[in-house]
């Protein structure tokens, strides 16, 4: 339970989708573009309209990649560094800092450690960040972004509240290239049928007069293939147009034929809710299956709390301030792994040592039950052997 990679039962969902495209169902799109060749840098319209429908935004401001979303934050922080976000280049400003929701995204976190961001922590509370400490942090002209992921966040699972978004959207930042990193990759990922709502942070940004503020990511990687889906970016008109206006230098177009693929699976906003209550149905039984024996085992002990999230891939386990790293360690001694302690936070180090990131989504839930068990058993011996040190 180390990583929220989907099961085969989840990908096995999508193997229809192979059947699409060929010699019988033809390599044309809807406008007529034959997607073996060259050419459609930002990707195919139909898939531009279906996540402009799932975003709320209009499909001139989609653009349709590759397989990964990650790549194109990492792409669009890189751009920013040597060529800037419609001003310098950040590489030229001296000192650059990041805020880092906590506990967060790893791989959001090593992005900008890559680059030699200073990584600059900020709670995360009952809503989402913690807004005063946010606004206050954008009066440094060195903060040059925020790391986000606003619907069942990693590990959290929580979804901003409307006031956090609204709150994010008037955010006057000391640095004109500021940007808000808004991953929504769990858009659709809802485990019941009544899921969070989450407000649309573009149209928060231009009723605030800051429609620049916001660079939109999500992905099928948690719909068909993780490593074989379609990425989007989106943005304003002035972000979307400086994005491409680098794109051609990198690439004359994505794999059309895998978008093909998805534009020909997913032909509205309606097949993909319907695809997902089918992912649901086998994500839903492996979440209840952790959090019934977290309950059973840990409920009332003091020694443990955790989240209950209505969607997205994760539960987020505190155990007692300096038990994380040996919980990790005792349930790796009985063959169970999971996310390293400390890696929800930058650098890899959680200051309190009191975090676990679960990941329920790969195994089985007989796999699941079993492991729930192993990790209930040394949360407990951790916490033993915490207390009576204490009291020795």
């Amino acid at each position: 339970m180390s990583r929220g990679k989907p099961g085969f039962d989840n990908m096995d969902l999508s193997v229809e989708m192979f059947d699409l495209v060929g010699n019988d169902t033809g390599f044309k799109n809807i406008s007529g573009i034959d997607c073996r060749n060259y050419g459609g840098l930002d990707g195919l319209s139909e898939l531009k309209g279906l996540f402009g429908k799932i975003l709320g935004l209009a499909p001139e401001q989609i653009i349709v990649g590759g397989n990964s979303s990650l790549n194109m934050m990492f792409d669009t922080i890189a751009q920013a560094m040597t060529h800037g976000m419609g001003g310098e280049p950040w590489c030229r400003q001296g000192e650059l800092k990041f805020l880092c929701p906590v506990p967060g995204y790893d791989r959001h976190f090593a992005i900008t450690e890559y680059f030699g961001f200073k990584l600059i922590p900020v709670k995360m509370t009952a809503e989402g960040p913690d807004m005063d400490e946010v606004e206050e942090l954008v009066k440094d002209s060195a903060v040059k972004g925020i790391w986000c992921v606003p619907k069942y966040s990693n590990p959290e699972g929580l979804t901003y509240s409307d006031a956090v978004v609204k709150r994010m959207a008037r955010l006057k930042p000391a640095a004109g290239d500021f940007r808000i990193f808004w991953d929504n990759a769990y858009v659709v990922h809802d485990l019941y049928d009544e899921g969070d709502s989450l407000l649309n942070i573009y149209d928060e940004c231009v009723r605030a007069g800051n429609p620049d503020l916001p660079i939109i990511f999500t992905s099928t990687s948690k719909i068909t293939f993780p490593g074989a889906g379609v990425a989007v970016e989106a943005a304003s008109p002035n972000n979307v147009a400086l994005l491409k206006s680098r794109m051609k230098y990198q690439t004359i177009g994505p794999d059309k034929l895998n978008q093909l693929r998805h534009a020909r699976m997913f032909k509205s906003p309606e097949d993909i809710t319907r695809h997902m209550k089918r992912h649901a149905d086998i994500l839903r039984p492996k979440f209840e299956s952790v959090l019934t024996e977290l309950e059973n085992q840990l409920s009332g002990t003091g020694i443990a709390r955790w989240t209950n999230p209505k969607g997205g891939y994760f539960i987020s386990l505190y155990v007692l301030e300096g038990c994380a790293k040996r919980v990790e360690q005792l349930c790796a001694n009985a063959g169970m792994i999971l996310t390293p302690a400390g890696a929800t936070y930058p650098y890899g180090v959680d200051p309190c040592d009191s975090n676990i990131r679960i990941a329920p989504s790969y195994p089985s839930v007989e796999e699941i039950k079993k492991a729930s068990e192993v990790l209930c058993v040394a949360v407990r011996y951790a916490a033993l052997e915490k207390l009576t040190s204490e009291r020795a």
